[in-house]
């Protein structure tokens, strides 16, 4: 990805500061006649395109940030954005929070809304469409204009930018190898579609986990969801066979809608079927039985996320970009969807 310059870059290359690039791109009486040419010409020559993110952003501070997130529904969204909310608070800053509803238009809608000076920088998880579509534009501009973006669960390699994120792919090993640890050989997978970052990951950790244990790879128990409404459907299919022993759903929604359609087939959980999934919410501790989960620490993952954008905010480094990626780390917690590793036959 080729990067555009940025005001920062144009007032390092001309020796001035960045109020001063600014204003010339204003055509401010307070500048020169000299230094505004010089400036115009120079951002011409690089085909930088000035805008109101550009014009306001060094200018003032609004010590407001924003959160897009792709659905509210999931405890664990909600859990980062009260971990980003604590850190924010505490530095001083308010917090604004969108949601794109898994749409692209919605995502870009909500970005060029927001990067207009009304804020300091984004904390982002892609929507389901973004991830499909592979096209980070909107983000990209903005970076490029100088405000600063934290991207945490559902990243891309195609943006540089700070990022928070877990191991999802040792995390799914990890359930998996659990299951098979209690003597389970057909386990099934309950997952998004591959465009999904974290669902794709997810898939691969379960898969290694089945090959490294010898255990054949069956793409018939694995079941893609792109549709929740259609996933009953989907999900019941796959356990009416009455061959799988056990399902790892790539979160909690997918692993409540298993044991639902497994007891309606009479099957007994644990006994009959184990089930484990992605994220220690609400649903997983209330739920009947409750869910056996991997903890992905959201309230950690907000305060890193928020961390990391209040510095780059607050940061008067005028040095090359060095963006970080922080992984957060996961646990497996043992509840009644699955037979205790103590207990577990090996």
């Amino acid at each position: 990805m080729k990067k555009k310059v940025t005001l920062k870059q144009i007032a390092r290359e001309l020796d001035v500061s960045i109020s001063t690039v600014s204003k010339s791109l204003r055509n401010s009486p307070e500048i020169s006649e000299d230094t505004r040419q010089k400036v115009q010409a120079f951002a011409k020559l690089y085909n930088y395109k000035p805008n109101n993110i550009a014009l306001s952003l060094k200018n003032r501070k609004t010590k407001t940030i924003a959160i897009i997130i792709p659905e509210i529904v999931h405890h664990f969204f909600a859990t980062v954005i009260s971990g980003i909310e604590q850190v924010a608070n505490e530095n001083g800053y308010n917090v604004i929070v969108c949601l794109s509803n898994e749409s692209f238009d919605k995502e870009v809608i909500n970005m060029e809304m927001l990067a207009n000076g009304s804020i300091d920088g984004f904390i982002l998880s892609l929507s389901k469409e973004t991830q499909f579509k592979a096209d980070f534009h909107h983000i990209t501009e903005v970076i490029n204009q100088g405000m600063p973006v934290v991207m945490f669960d559902r990243v891309t390699n195609e943006i540089l930018c700070d990022k928070v994120i877990i191991d999802d792919k040792t995390a799914a090993y990890d359930a998996v190898q659990s299951l098979i640890n209690q003597g389970r050989k057909k386990i099934a997978l309950v997952t998004t579609v591959d465009y999904v970052s974290v669902g794709k990951l997810r898939t691969d950790g379960y898969t290694k986990a089945l090959l490294d244990n010898d255990i054949p790879f069956d793409e018939n128990l694995i079941v893609k969801i792109e549709d929740i409404d259609n996933s009953e459907k989907q999900i019941s299919d796959l356990l009416s066979g009455g061959e799988i022993d056990a399902v790892f759903a790539v979160n909690e929604l997918f692993a409540v809608i298993s044991v639902k359609i497994a007891t309606k087939l009479g099957l007994n959980i644990p006994t009959d079927l184990s089930v484990v999934a992605f994220t220690d919410g609400i649903i997983s501790r209330y739920s009947s039985p409750t869910i056996t989960t991997v903890s992905q620490n959201g309230i950690k993952m907000g305060q890193k996320a928020a961390k990391m954008l209040i510095d780059r905010i607050e940061s008067e480094s005028e040095e090359e970009e060095h963006y970080k990626t922080e992984v957060i780390e996961t646990h497996l917690i043992e509840r009644e969807t699955t037979i205790s590793q103590k207990n577990a036959t090996l």
